[in-house]
């Protein structure tokens, strides 16, 4: 059984030794990817979003509109620019729209 630690920890500090300790880090990436495209993309995007997922360093984003696919595919390095200022770290190299 673990041993109980007596120093105060606010709830933030908790959750993230938590995360740490029991190796979440990758889940937690994949939650706040879907949250940043959401927010970033907006209603309008996230309409015809099907799928975000998050493999490794790629980002894979399901559209069920053609027309808005190849719209964003002219700006992929600013997405990814974007999502990384969002997330805080370099989280995503490469975007594959399909």
């Amino acid at each position: 059984m673990a041993k109980r630690k007596n120093d105060n920890l606010n709830m933030g500090e908790a959750l993230q030794e938590f995360i740490k300790e029991n190796h979440l880090q990758k889940g937690m990436d994949k939650v706040d990817v879907r949250e940043a495209w959401s927010n970033l993309m907006g209603n309008g995007v996230s309409n015809y979003t099907t799928a975000v997922e998050l493999r490794g360093d790629t980002l894979f984003v399901s559209l069920s509109s053609s027309v808005l696919r190849e719209e964003l595919s002219l700006g992929k390095s600013k997405i990814i620019t974007m999502l990384n200022e969002e997330l805080g770290r370099n989280l995503v190299k490469k975007l594959v729209l399909r």
